[in-house]
């Protein structure tokens, strides 16, 4: 286990000396690169923040203060100062979780890993508290660039911004980065914020002239005053948040802790909604980090910490088999293009964009956006890809259902992440998807169950043109391809344990779920039960063929990951129901609740969703 550093709560750090901060700060690094390169995490982000996360604890008075950080992964060294050393079960079960955790500290408030909600979080903290009369109790909201391009980051400050008395304050880590370099307009903006110096000293200056000035000095200085939108503008474009109503303060060097307590100190004093801006530099201390210019450590497995190497060589994964037949497709097909939502690398795009560059779109934090922009793509006659994580569909649920679906576009979305994804924790289990999509009318959904059906679903979808199509595959490497013995309307039949024409038992395995499927139907077998297990391909809508092949077995059984209450195998049972068939359905997936972070394996295994269990049940009735 990694040394614990010198300070373990806000009062040490408060009572340590200035001049020790920067001794701290390289402490502290050491630390995360030691911890993190042991158990894999976000390190890049959180080396980035040593000496802002210092500097806020320094000026604020946690928890009575209140931090919201937007979002979770860059609360490493706050959990450091807040008294979490013990990193050596980080994102393991029991152990550290790499978000925020009410369960661990209450230091912590905001739990989820979603991005561009802690000023909404923090808008409402500070009006509850100055209703219930807590008048000296401040709300401060840590936001990355890249966070802030979120529409409902916009939708906060619009709100913050009209109420002059506000005690809160928007700290903007400004690292140039999300994932990868944050893209848009709102970038833009920044980047000429950190590329401007000297606005405030030359105001500051002409000012003390001026009143020093006789008799003109006074009408000058009123015009100078006049003169200042004009001049922000040209000299220092804060301007555009100043013109929304919000202090503005910056730029701050983010690795100076006595020039960002500075900042904090005089956001704090205000009195009103104040925005600080932060530079800071993602991976700051560690050249493996500094260097990697694809996405400078934001998220690593367990590696060397000497050269920044992954310790173990990583196999084929599933958003390898999707990278590569979408770039296949871009060659074959102009109409083919591609979004995303900032994470072009994560989910396999950068490829796609490196060869058509001009068919690719990262428009930033904004799920919402790319999903209705995709509506208008095809309606204009191109084919659109939307690559997300499976967890991020639900925050474009709507523009899903009303952009795409009811007006039949053309539009495939690819869900990478989903089931269970282990160490993330509760809200980044891609668990929600199916019972999302099987609401859509009309949505065609695919949960291939190896690379090769990851190429044919994709080819599959982009032909379709008249209503949304899905594909959803998990985190990891991909199994070795799982033959079927043959096909009956479109759905593969993967094991038959009798060739009788109708078995005890028909096994639908979906996704990734199809080998757990196939060693419950051995299992089964075994126990002297006829069963075949099949994989539909297309889940959704629910296939004549399956129906039918429903006919002929005694009893169904249904295996996702996916929330089990509302997924493919609810739509599987009503679909029998409107058939006429009376054949019970049994159906396991993932429970209604939220789990913990644990491995994949581990929280299968709590949920019960592994062979085991699942054919003990079915050998019960």
């Amino acid at each position: 286990m990694a040394n614990r550093i010198r300070v373990s709560s806000p009062a040490q750090l408060k009572a340590l000396p200035e001049a020790q901060l920067p001794a701290l700060a390289q402490e502290i690094r050491a630390f995360l690169v030691e911890s993190v390169s042991r158990t894999g995490g976000h390190l890049g982000p959180n080396l980035g923040v040593v000496e802002l996360t210092i500097a806020l604890h320094r000026v604020f008075d946690s928890p009575w203060d209140t931090i919201v950080f937007d979002t979770g992964h860059q609360s490493y060294v706050h959990k450091l100062l807040t008294g979490r050393q013990d990193f050596s079960g980080l994102r393991s079960k029991g152990g550290v979780s790499g978000y925020p955790s009410r369960g661990e500290s209450e230091h912590d408030v905001v739990e989820n890993s979603h991005a561009s909600n802690s000023l909404s979080w923090a808008d409402g903290i500070a009006k509850a508290r100055r209703l219930r009369g807590q008048r000296g109790r401040h709300t401060v909201a840590v936001i990355g660039d890249g966070a802030l391009t979120g529409g409902m980051a916009w939708e906060a400050i619009n709100n913050i911004a009209a109420d002059k008395d506000l005690p809160l304050v928007i700290v903007v880590n400004d690292n140039e980065r999300s994932y990868a370099p944050t893209i848009g307009g709102l970038a833009d903006h920044l980047a000429t914020l950190r590329t401007t110096k000297g606005y405030e000293q030359f105001l500051d200056w002409g000012k003390d002239r001026l009143r020093r000035t006789p008799v003109v000095g006074a009408p000058m200085e009123r015009a100078l005053h006049g003169m200042k939108k004009g001049l922000k503008d040209m000299v220092a474009p804060q301007g555009m948040f100043e013109d929304l109503g919000l202090k503005y303060v910056g730029p701050v060097d983010g690795h100076d802790v006595a020039a960002i307590e500075s900042a904090l100190r005089k956001a704090r004093s205000f009195g009103g909604p104040v925005l600080v801006h932060v530079i800071t530099q993602k991976g700051r201390g560690y050249d493996p980090a500094v260097n990697d210019v694809n996405d400078q450590f934001h998220g690593i497995g367990v590696i060397n910490p000497e050269t920044g190497l992954p310790i173990e060589i990583a196999g084929r994964s599933w958003t390898d088999e999707f990278s590569d037949a979408l770039v296949e497709l871009g060659a074959e097909r102009e109409d083919v293009v591609a979004l995303t939502a900032a994470m072009m690398i994560p989910v396999g795009l950068k490829h796609f964009a490196t060869a058509y560059p001009s068919r690719t779109f990262d428009v930033g934090i904004a799920e919402q956006h790319a999903v209705t922009m995709a509506a208008g793509l095809a309606f204009a006659g191109l084919h659109p890809v939307v690559a997300i994580y499976a967890t991020f569909l639900n925050r474009a649920f709507d523009q899903m259902l009303m952009d795409c679906a009811l007006h039949k576009a053309g539009v495939t979305f690819v869900l990478d992440r989903s089931g269970i994804t282990g160490p993330d924790g509760a809200s980044h289990h891609g668990m929600w998807d199916m019972a999302l999509a099987s609401m859509v009318p009309g949505l065609h959904l695919a949960a291939p169950r190896d690379g090769e059906h990851v190429v044919s679903a994709l080819r599959d979808s982009v032909d379709i043109s008249d209503a949304p199509s899905l594909i959803r595959f998990p985190k990891g490497n991909a199994p070795a391809p799982i033959p079927a013995v043959r096909s009956v309307g479109g759905v593969d039949i993967l094991l038959e344990s009798s060739l009788e024409p109708v078995v005890d038992e028909l096994v639908i395995g979906i996704g990734s779920m199809v080998p757990t499927a196939l060693t419950v139907t051995e299992k089964l077998a075994a126990e002297g039960r006829s069963v075949r297990a099949v994989d539909p391909v297309w889940a959704l809508p629910v296939s004549a063929a399956l129906v039918d092949l429903a006919r002929t077995a005694a009893r169904v059984t249904v295996i996702e990951d996916n929330l089990v209450s509302s997924g493919v195998g609810t739509q599987i049972a009503g679909t029998f129901a409107d058939a006429g068939l009376t054949v019970p359905v049994r159906m396991f997936g993932i429970p209604k609740r939220f789990l913990e972070h644990a491995s994949r394996g581990q929280v299968l295994e709590e949920i019960g969703l592994t062979p085991d269990p699942i054919a003990s049940s079915l050998l019960e009735r």
